[in-house]
């Protein structure tokens, strides 16, 4: 059975294929050899490979340059997506569509659940959320997976930047009021694996729990043998940032339950595990 893989050089990207290469014959593109927003040049590519299943993980996820960038942030982020749905739909492809907490305003108070109404502050949140409306109203053998707070081994995020800078004994600030749950890729992999036999449709995957970035980032101290007080909570307002971030994106993971689906661990017990794999746990 074959698997296509665009942003293949991504940490999503390449954890996918070395999970899925066992079992599938899987064609792992990086954006070098695959670009999403030129329709023809999907088209060509999935129709040569004609693959069962197409893991759409290439995206532009660069949220305060996308406020800068817009034109990117829809080529890449929506119309990239409608050329990849589109291909899919020609020769009877089935898609998975990564997309984003950022789709939800953070005013809700309880965890965003699928059916919850999107409302993105952001440039990113609304590019992702127009390439979630794209792939659903084009192809019905569809998956829209939004996930949050993503890090993996070998990328650039919020754990290893946190690492280097506990490993120099850095004191940093950072958002204290922003909540929502960081996923570790492995596990993200893990589901999506499992999902492409159930229906199809939107489902919200992160690890268990919940936290602040603050909160995160004492962890990732903690875990990693540096005092956890040179984590120094900000508000948002003084962070200031380009993008408008929603205050509160945790996601409701019980469609999971009941597809059958376990519900991924807590998120500090899989930092823990990723921190062991990179040899940085204390």
């Amino acid at each position: 059975m074959k698997v296509l893989i665009t942003g293949g050089d991504g940490q999503l990207g390449r954890t996918l294929f070395e999970t899925m290469k066992t079992s599938y014959e899987v064609l792992r593109l990086p954006k070098e050899k695959l670009d999403i927003t030129t329709e023809q040049n999907v088209e060509e590519v999935i129709k040569r490979f004609c693959p069962k299943y197409v893991f759409h993980t290439a995206a532009y996820t660069a949220v305060d340059q996308c406020e800068i960038d817009q034109a990117k942030a829809f080529q890449v982020n929506s119309l990239g997506a409608l050329n990849i749905a589109k291909a899919c739909k020609k020769i009877g492809s089935k898609m998975i569509y990564i997309s984003s907490d950022y789709v939800f305003d953070g005013m809700k108070m309880t965890p965003y659940g699928e059916t919850d109404n999107p409302n993105p502050k952001s440039i990113y949140g609304l590019s992702k959320w127009l390439g979630e409306e794209l792939v659903l109203k084009t192809l019905v053998e569809s998956y829209v997976v939004r996930t949050s707070w993503l890090y993996g081994h070998g990328g650039k995020n919020f754990v290893n930047t946190m690492v280097k800078f506990a490993a120099s004994k850095k004191e940093v600030k950072v958002v204290s009021d922003q909540v929502g749950s960081p996923t570790y890729v492995n596990d993200l992999v893990d589901v999506l694996v499992k999902l492409i036999q159930k229906p199809y449709g939107i489902y919200h995957v992160s690890n268990d729990g919940q936290c602040s970035w603050y909160q995160f980032a004492k962890t990732i101290y903690e875990y990693v043998g540096t005092d956890s007080n040179l984590v120094q909570p900000i508000t948002t307002e003084e962070y200031s940032a380009p993008a408008k971030r929603p205050a509160f994106s945790l996601l409701n993971l019980t469609k999971l339950d009941s597809n059958d689906i376990s519900k991924p661990r807590y998120w500090n017990d899989a930092l823990r595990e990723y921190l062991i794999k990179e040899g940085l746990d204390d």
